[in-house]
């Protein structure tokens, strides 16, 4: 059935409740609750009583009376003996049993959490809890004086008096919602919703059973740990058939609740509402016209009062349909539900300080927002990038970081892969739609803002295991226009740890921005990994929590729009930078999604596959979990990391099942939440039976949710710009062939003596720029850094890339336009009058051949050598290649000034040029080696180690260049350094073999040493 997420049911925030036990008017009990207490009554004695006093009587003590011998020990076992090791064991059985009755006793009387676990004791114990409750089911403790029963749903301003319908449960029925309940139950629950209407329909009465003069009332209770009060349940309660939800949703549809909403669903209900019950409601403390009932706050009888004065017009307000009621609850802000998402309210003075690199007044309009003015502003050249992907900054920040390491790892396996080959040096340059993407990606990414929320979440973990408290039930994350988290929870869970702040009410913590930045790294598993987002709405974007969300998420809409949110959901939670790992099961779409993380991400055909592996997964996790002792995933997260044995399983299945499939769906992810498993499946209809919550994705890329007082600009990642992101992945494979690494540069230049350039500047070391002048003023660092950015991309950079590089949180085009004129005026004009800064037909800035860096230069001379005039002269390419050498200065950029250059942790420059320094050395040392000049390659070899350190290859060649001097000496030092080097990992296998062909004892050394 469907559940919904549930909080206070008055004004404010839910605060602790009063425990002060208060009478509530009895209800009458039926003669089958008191056969039902009696034998439970009689089956205790005779467990609690009659089995030790037939084991004293008949038996006796069956230990010996005295200090067992080795003579005893050799003694024959007789008959006796064997019944005397048997009631020893019937003992034990019944300390056992005696104690879960102590444990379900206490917690049904105290009403205060769910009953602690006895050791062993699943059967006894639950035993042992079917007797409890019926025996407390007529009784007045349990009925009238419990306060974790008659204090359920008081908010804030409840007063100290008693609740209006107090039995949210009865004792047992308490005891029945806990963990224990199975998967099983909840499944056959919505299996039953199908004909529930037909049932109805077929009442004599036409499912309105009330009567004016025997009208009862029940007020919804918030809810108790995972567990939310639904119609179903009521209905299974006090008529004794949860079918006839039905009748009670008729009776309420669409009447003024007293926080102004409206039931407009039967699926929904929210604390502090009142149902009028039919005439043969029973059970449960059910309210029937509440004047002058005792122990009844003065402002609940009003409510009810008022209430029930809205019955006889609920046929006119009816006639506004469903479709007002859901708008209501959009616009209601002020729900206390924790499952109504509601936007944080933001502090004032968001501002986080003056943007770094701010050159002149000019550049005062830059937006404090990450991306905000260079994303909402319009292009100005004449095209535009994806905005699918621009406004997607952590989506956009995790692509770009996952494709950089998959760039870097392709660099490396080329290398790795040619052994005294040459290899490719240079990833392919996107071209099409492929750049296009990545642009968009370049300008989107928010990578400072994906590091803060991962420290963020992880802080809290470390903070919170620290203090010995659970990690809270986070249905959302709110991330603020100003740079502040928001966590949404799913219900109060007291003061949060410093720095962190409580936010409106009791169900949000916040976390300034501020003190975010000073969070450092922890060793703490990511504690919310399943976090994804789905859109923007009042400047927040929004975060839904997958694995916490309790049941099955849908979403409806177009197929194509559901896509381009599925594949949104798939791309972000495979490569986000806030989990360690996790499983991604996509159902119905996404095969070629999988290039973005394989180790993640995986496709299966159809839905019958799925509930194989679904029903796999939950019997492991709840063994695992049992085992382990931990409540839930949460639990497990809090403390020392386990990011393996507690990481989320995210199923999304984009095509809508069948119902049979959808029932067994629902039965599996009845205890999802607690398994850390979350399910997303789109649906045509709108309606899919079990769903927890129900979203809708409209054509204007509007993401809906009225249950939930959702309206979000949706997060959304269309076909086109999902095969132009996968493009790029699938050309940056280590094992895509042609498509890898390539031989040839993207830039050559004439490395003769004519082909002198008219600007060159070194960036393979300091940065130094000759054939300029210096720019006077503040403005010379952003020109300097828009040149180097530049002459690192030769194929062209997008203005918009241009300015997110310079201005990380934004600028406005008139100031980015003015930069580019500046640069334009700096570098001038060739000799013909052509400018050195120019637009390419696709509108991106490009430089001129006539400006030259030296990173290009070390290029073309390696190509040359290798490739061009060297190949057929050993004189030329043994001169091209110390030339080369010559032009490495140290790494790139090497006096970048601190904080300026952050667009450099998007390049793979760092991987490339070590690379190309390693390439050169290792072809110099082997032109040397020919000619016999050992010394000569030892010298170009240890030249390559200054800015290639832990290059393998570079270390194998040492060893056999040092190994033809003849020096053996040399050889053990060098081995003897490797060793040191290796540390625990141990020396790479190739390098192994060549040390046992070159020094046969360096094993002995090694273990000396």
């Amino acid at each position: 059935m469907a559940r919904r997420t549930n909080s206070s049911p008055t004004g404010g925030s839910p605060g602790p409740r009063n425990r002060t036990p208060q009478p509530l008017p009895r209800r009458r009990r039926t003669f089958g609750d008191f056969v039902k207490a009696f034998g439970a009554l009689v089956a205790l004695l005779v467990l609690l009583v009659g089995v030790p006093g037939a084991l004293v009587a008949v038996v006796g003590w069956p230990l010996p009376h005295g200090t067992p011998s080795l003579d005893w020990l050799q003694q024959e076992i007789t008959v006796g003996t064997f019944l005397h090791v048997l009631t020893v064991l019937v003992w034990l059985a019944w300390a056992q049993f005696a104690a879960c009755v102590l444990v379900e006793m206490k917690a049904a009387l105290s009403g205060v959490g769910l009953p602690n676990r006895v050791p062993g004791a699943g059967p006894s114990q639950l035993l042992a809890r079917q007797l409890v409750a019926a025996l407390l089911l007529v009784g007045a403790a349990a009925a009238s004086f419990a306060p974790g029963l008659s204090q359920l749903g008081q908010g804030l301003e409840g007063s100290r008096h008693g609740s209006v319908a107090a039995a949210r449960h009865t004792p047992g029925g308490l005891l029945g919602q806990q963990q224990e309940r199975t998967a099983a139950d909840a499944a056959a629950a919505v299996a039953e919703q199908a004909d529930a209407a037909s049932r109805a329909a077929s009442r004599p009465d036409g499912g309105a059973s009330a009567r004016h003069g025997d009208t009862k009332y029940y007020r919804i209770q918030p809810p108790e740990g995972r567990h939310h009060d639904s119609l179903w349940e009521i209905a299974q309660r006090h008529l004794g058939d949860g079918r006839r939800y039905k009748e009670i949703y008729e009776l309420n549809k669409d009447r003024t609740q007293p926080d102004g909403s409206k039931l407009s669903e039967a699926s929904l209900i929210r604390p502090g509402w009142i149902m009028e019950m039919p005439g043969d409601a029973h059970g449960g403390e059910l309210v029937e016209m509440p004047d002058a009932k005792p122990g009844i706050p003065e402002q609940v009888q009003q409510q009810i009062h008022d209430y029930a004065k809205t019955g006889d017009h609920r046929q006119a307000d009816g006639e506004q349909g469903g479709g007002a009621g859901r708008q209501s609850g959009r616009n209601d802000q002020v729900d206390r539900d924790t499952g109504h998402f509601r936007v944080p309210q933001q502090r004032a003075g968001g501002d986080h300080g003056q943007e770094r690199g701010r050159a002149s007044a000019e550049e005062a309009s830059v937006d404090s927002h990450h991306g905000q003015g260079s994303h909402a502003a319009s292009d100005g050249s004449g095209f535009g990038l994806p905005e699918a992907l621009v406004g997607a900054p952590l989506l956009a920040a995790g692509l770009l970081g996952a494709l950089g390491r998959r760039r870097r790892q392709a660099l490396w396996q080329s290398a790795l892969g040619a052994v005294g080959e040459r290899r490719g040096t240079e990833p392919p340059v996107p071209t099409g739609s492929a750049a296009d993407a990545q642009d968009a990606l370049l300008v989107g990414a928010d990578p400072e803002g994906v590091r803060l929320l991962d420290l963020s979440l992880r802080g809290l973990a470390a903070a919170l295991a620290a203090e010995s408290r659970p990690l809270p039930t986070v249905y959302a994350a709110w991330l603020g226009g100003n740079g502040d988290l928001h966590l949404q929870l799913a219900q109060p869970a007291g003061k949060p740890p410093a720095p962190w702040q409580l936010g409106q009410d009791q169900t949000f913590w916040m976390l300034a921005r501020a003190d975010a930045e000073r969070y450092e790294e922890t060793d703490t598993a990511a504690p919310y990994p399943g976090l994804v987002s789905l859109g923007t709405m009042d400047d927040s974007r929004l975060l839904l929590n997958l694995e916490a969300v309790p049941g099955i998420v849908s979403l409806s809409g177009s197929a194509a729009d559901r896509a381009g949110v599925f594949a949104s959901v798939a791309a972000e939670l495979a490569t986000n930078g806030w989990s360690d790992r996790m499983t991604i099961t996509l159902v119905g779409f996404g095969e070629d999604l999988t290039p973005l993380a394989p180790n993640r991400l995986r496709h299966l055909d159809d839905v019958e596959a799925l509930m194989e592996t679904m029903e796999a997964e939950t019997r492991q996790r709840r063994g695992a979990l049992g085992a382990a002792g931990h409540d839930s995933v949460l639990t497990g997260r809090t403390g020392p990391a386990q990011h393996t044995r507690w990481a989320p399983h995210l199923v999304l299945l984009a095509a809508e099942p069948s119902s049979a499939d959808a029932l067994r769906l629902a039965e599996l992810a009845s205890d999802a939440a607690r398994l850390g498993i979350g399910c997303l499946v789109g649906t045509e209809s709108g309606e899919l039976p079990g769903a927890a919550w129900e979203m809708e994705i409209t054509g204007e890329g509007k993401l809906l949710a009225p249950l939930l007082g959702l309206e979000l600009d949706a997060q959304m990642l269309p076909v086109a710009q999902q095969r132009a992101v996968v493009e790029l992945f699938v050309e940056a494979d280590p094992e895509g062939g042609p498509d890898g690494p390539n031989d040839s540069p993207p830039f050559l230049v004439d490395v003769s003596e004519q082909g002198r350039p008219a600007v060159y500047a070194r960036l393979v070391g300091a940065y130094e720029i000759i054939g300029l002048e210096t720019p006077e003023g503040e403005r010379s660092p952003l020109l300097h850094e828009a040149l180097a950015l530049l002459l690192l991309h030769r194929e062209g950079v997008h203005p918009r890339v241009l300015s997110s590089a310079l201005w990380p949180r934004g600028v406005t085009d008139d100031v980015r336009d003015a930069l580019v004129e500046r640069l334009r005026g700096w570098l001038g004009d060739d000799p013909d009058g052509t400018p050195r800064l120019g637009t390419d037909a696709t509108g991106r800035l490009t430089l001129a051949k006539s400006v030259v860096s030296d990173l290009d230069v070390l290029r073309s001379l390696y190509h040359e050598a290798t490739q061009g005039k060297g190949v057929d002269s050993r004189v030329v390419r043994g001169r091209l290649l110390t030339d080369a050498l010559v032009l490495v200065r140290g790494p790139l950029l090497a006096d970048r000034p601190e904080g300026r250059y952050g667009w450099l942790t998007h390049e793979i420059i760092d991987a490339r040029l070590p690379l190309l320094v390693a390439d050169i050395g290792l072809a110099l040392s082997a032109f040397h080696l020919e000619k016999g000049r050992a010394e000569k390659a030892i010298e170009a070899l240890n030249a390559s180690m200054n800015s290639a350190p832990t290059d393998e290859r570079l270390w194998n060649e040492l060893l056999r260049a040092t190994h033809a001097t003849g020096d053996e000496d040399e050889v053990k030092r060098l081995a003897a350094d490797l060793v040191a080097r290796s540390g625990a990992r141990g020396l790479p296998p190739r390098t192994e073999a060549l040390l046992d062909e070159l020094l046969p004892t360096w094993r002995s050394g090694a273990a000396v040493g």
